[in-house]
């Protein structure tokens, strides 16, 4: 049985207030009058409902309202004749209330329960066990009733006690698939039975700071329970296999769904205990959506009122929370309900200071601050569900009502935790306050300001009193002698100081948690004036610094706005960055590995000297040496070295002086050793020649050979396969890419005076002819095609591109004759490369890709070459004839291509083109 609370002293007692059900008070004796209701016709059901008794017994299933019990009671609520029909301005408002709902921004209580279960915990041995008697003066129909609902058989209690909170934990969530095997097997008496046991439960407060993790627990199966007898009501009300809609109406509910919807509701008014009465009526408060529009707000103030018969505090404010969930999910707009509940609680409040109370916690040797805590979730609960939406005049009430109780520091905690941070923050001088004048000694105020400090995270205080509030918050937390409490409070106020205030006032907090987090402070006296490193070194754990260090740096990536110069920003995050590097091993994983560059990377991008071009270089040539394990990043400093000479150049709007000269060569210098470094091939073929391009723009001329030479000594040693994203792929056409960009620049490269015509050209082709490639790839002579599309360029008088400031071979050679014959024959040699390759793929099983072959090279020579030469006119048209010989030419590609060249016939100076056109038949496959 629940207790009834033994209010002995004046102090304890409740206000008076006026209640909502006239003189009726849950403790006050009832008394019990004849009540006749309608015979109701309802299928499967002969028996008519009534109740008569004498006025002198006390009937423990009679209720309250008019006098009658609660069977009785439903009957007549379920009777249409009974039931007056609602006006017009009612239903429609009624129906607005219900059409609202809890939105998207109401943090769920499934968010709230596993912090909950990690919090509360024990390791004193528990016990689930449940027991009682009849009382004899009940009829025999009703001890009929109740004996069915009665305790689990007895042999089952000896295995429940004595459990740790493991095994009874296991037990609850063993009990949980009970009653839903049970709810499946049909055996619906057999899981309300489970449902009571368990509800009985959360009466049991022999060991108190399990109390919130059992209440989790216990309500977890209410929840199923609830659910599982909705569903079940719900699924009778299928009509010709239409289910009702969301917003069904009570009229639409057949008589079979609400017969079974009021045997649940009889059999719960059955159980002689409150507080399993109470905990199953709720969990089932939904079903009340099948009987009446009006069912749920007449049960909300019933069972509201229902708590004021609990006599233990702590399980009569959870019992509320639960009916805050329950209410916020089937009736969220019914807020009055809610508001009364949290009033009722406060009026009880100084039962907690009671002398039952406090034997109770002498008995279990639990400290009041301790006890305290165990409120904070319902209550916090309570207040969220008040908070919802809450206009801020009702928030100001819960404030004033706060200091009414002596700004009980346990209820404000609840309230700057409930409340919106908005209003926390716009008010938090008056939160100061009120913390100031708490009474200390059961909920420490170190707690309060950490509660504050989470609101002005989220929302900021007025401006003018942003400083005031560092400083008073800051005035409890360094009295704090536990680091463990110093530090919980000292990390939310770190991010409020760098949020709002400058690196002094940083500085002076960091050096606060260096006292307090360094035990033997021995070494105080060597810090430098910038304390971030050495709070840094706080953290002696490799894994935890590395933890530490990333966030600091995601931080700073996200947040800074600005690129920075700052010395004492530099050391402190170089000192980051090492560490993270330093990290870094063998073991170590590829996404860590790429993880760790990212946020380093990030770091190197915002470090700016502005037009100290010179401190810049420095300060990667500093990075380079400080990561050179992390191959991204020695990429990154790469491109940065590159975009810093680049930078100098438009500075210097390309005309460099010595000394911009002799910088942008050490740039130049710093890429070209760094390179070699990278394992990833074609990693370092792609910078050797974007660095090359930077060097020639910035007139490197030498420094720029240096780059195309050790790309064009690299070819070779590219692998067949290569490693993308952990898989391994052919690396040919990852090499034509390149070498395609490689030929546009080497466009515009001058020949070495000393190397000869075209060198690095030659060089290439030769690399080019001795490279092993796949038996099955054409892929070299669409290289070969490529330098047929250069060397043409190169025939040109001026060149259509061209780099600042250098004489491409154009302007060297100025169209010489022995120039251009060194050209037409380096053209005749690819050409002749090309056509014994194509002779070689006239087997059968390769016909299809000389036929593509074969077009691809006469669409070049089409692009690229002087058609007025005979030999070349007669070239194309054997290609031309090559591509269709076999039948595996695309039709409609070589119609557009005649189309074409009959197009340009009829431009100046191509009138050579008709002759061709003429000698291009188009042969029909067939």
């Amino acid at each position: 049985m629940s207790k009834v609370s033994p209010w002995k002293s004046e102090a304890c007692k409740l206000e008076s207030v006026p209640l909502d059900f006239g003189d009726y008070h849950p403790l006050k004796p009832i008394t019990v009058t004849e009540s006749k209701t309608k015979k109701m016709n309802r299928k499967g059901s002969t028996s008519s409902t009534s109740s008569s008794s004498s006025s002198s017994l006390m009937d423990p299933l009679s209720s309250v309202l008019d006098g009658t019990d609660p069977l009785s009671l439903f009957a007549a609520a379920a009777d249409p004749v009974t039931t007056a029909p609602p006006t017009d301005g009612a239903r429609r408002k009624r129906d607005k209330d219900e059409s609202s709902a809890v939105g998207s921004d109401f943090e769920p209580w499934s968010s709230k329960r596993g912090e909950i279960l990690a919090r509360y915990t024990t390791t004193e041995k528990l016990s689930i066990v449940s027991g009682g008697c009849l009382p004899s003066a009940v009829s025999e129909k009703v001890r009929t009733r109740l004996e069915e609902l009665d305790d689990l058989e007895e042999g089952s209690q000896k295995e429940l006690l004595n459990l740790t909170q493991q095994d009874y934990m296991n037990r609850i969530e063993e009990l949980n698939q009970s009653l839903k095997d049970a709810w499946s097997s049909d055996q619906k008496v057999k899981a309300l039975k489970i449902v009571i046991q368990c509800s009985k439960l959360l009466s049991d407060t022999t060991v108190i700071q399990f109390y919130p993790s059992k209440f989790v627990l216990i309500t977890d199966i209410l929840d199923t329970f609830g659910k599982l007898v909705y569903e079940r009501i719900l699924s009778m009300c299928v009509d010709n296999r239409v289910s009702l809609p969301d917003n069904f109406s009570p009229e639409s509910v057949n008589d079979t769904a609400k017969e079974t919807c009021l045997n649940w509701f009889f059999k719960i008014a059955s159980i002689r205990e409150l507080i399993p009465r109470f905990y199953v009526e709720a969990a089932i408060l939904k079903c009340n959506k099948f009987l009446s529009k009006t069912g749920i707000s007449e049960c909300l103030p019933r069972l509201t009122s229902m708590i004021r018969g609990i006599g233990d505090p702590l399980v009569a404010v959870y019992a509320r929370a639960y009916l805050c969930r329950v209410g916020m999910e089937v009736a969220p707009q019914l807020k009055e309900s809610l508001n009364k509940n949290f009033f009722d609680f406060l009026l009880t409040f100084k039962q907690i200071h009671g002398d039952t109370v406090q034997n109770q916690l002498v008995v279990q040797c639990v400290e009041i601050p301790l006890y305290l805590t165990l409120y904070s979730p319902a209550i916090d609960w309570i207040l969220q569900c008040i908070a919802y939406h809450a206009p801020d005049v009702l928030l100001t009430e819960m404030m004033e009502r706060c200091k009414k109780l002596g700004n009980n520091a346990l209820l404000l905690n609840s309230v700057m935790s409930a409340f919106r941070a908005e209003f926390i923050a716009a008010r938090s001088m008056d939160f100061i306050g009120m913390i100031k004048e708490c009474d200390e000694s059961g909920f420490p105020k170190h707690l309060l300001f950490r509660s504050l400090g989470l609101n002005l995270a989220l929302a900021d205080p007025p401006e003018n009193d942003r400083l005031q509030i560092l400083n008073e918050a800051w005035k409890v937390i360094t009295k704090l002698k536990n680091p463990q409490d110093y530090v919980n409070c000292a990390e939310v106020w770190v991010e409020y100081t760098c949020r709002h205030f400058t690196k002094r006032e940083v500085n002076t907090v960091l050096a606060d948690v260096i006292k307090h987090m360094t035990p033997d402070r021995a070494f105080e006296d060597a810090y430098p004036q910038e304390k971030f490193l050495p709070f840094l070194d706080m953290f002696q754990k490799e894994s935890v610094r590395v933890e530490v260090c990333k966030c600091i740096m995601e931080s700073f990536i996200k947040h800074q706005q600005e690129s920075t110069k700052d010395p004492v920003i530099l050391n402190a995050l170089l000192h980051i960055c090492k560490t993270m590097h330093d990290s870094v091993n063998a073991l170590t994983l590829e996404d860590e590995k790429r993880m760790l560059a990212a946020l380093i990377n990030g770091f190197i991008k915002m470090v700016s000297f502005g037009r100290d071009f010179e401190q810049q270089l420095s300060f990667y040539v500093e990075a380079r040496s400080m990561f050179c394990n992390l191959e991204p990043v020695l990429v990154q400093l790469i491109h940065s070295v590159n975009q810093l000479a680049m930078e100098t150049r438009r500075v210097m709007k390309g005309n460099h002086s010595r000394k911009t000269a002799a910088f942008v060569r050490a740039c130049v210098a710093f890429c070209f050793i760094t390179i070699p470094s990278l394992s990833n091939i074609f990693t370092r073929l792609n910078l050797y020649l974007h660095s090359g391009q930077v060097a020639l723009a910035n007139q490197c001329l030498s420094q720029a050979d240096a780059f195309f030479k050790a790309a064009v000594s690299l070819v070779p040693e590219v692998p067949k396969m290569i490693s993308i994203d952990g898989k391994m792929r052919p690396s040919d056409a990852f090499l034509l890419e390149f070498l395609c960009n490689f030929f546009s620049t080497l466009l515009v490269v001058p020949d070495h005076p000393e190397q000869g015509v075209l060198f690095l050209v030659r060089g290439l082709l030769n690399v080019i002819q001795d490279y092993t490639w796949e038996d099955n790839s054409d892929d070299k002579v669409r290289i070969y095609t490529n330098v047929l599309h250069l060397l043409s360029a190169m025939t040109q008088e001026a060149f259509i591109y061209h780099v600042d400031k250098v004489d491409s071979n154009d302007t060297l050679y100025g169209g010489d004759s022995k120039f251009l014959a060194e050209i037409n024959k380096l053209s005749e040699t690819v050409v002749s490369q090309i056509l014994d390759h194509l002779k070689t793929l006239g087997k059968e099983e390769t016909l299809k890709r000389q036929s593509q072959l074969a077009l691809y090279f006469f669409n070049t020579i089409l692009a690229h070459g002087d058609l007025r030469n005979n030999r070349l006119n007669q070239l194309s048209v054997n290609l031309w004839n090559l591509a269709q010989k076999h039948g595996f030419a695309d039709t409609k590609t070589m119609v557009k291509t005649l189309e074409y060249i009959k197009r340009r016939s009829k431009q100046p100076e191509m009138s050579h083109f008709s002759d061709l056109a003429l000698r291009l038949p188009l042969q029909s496959r067939t």
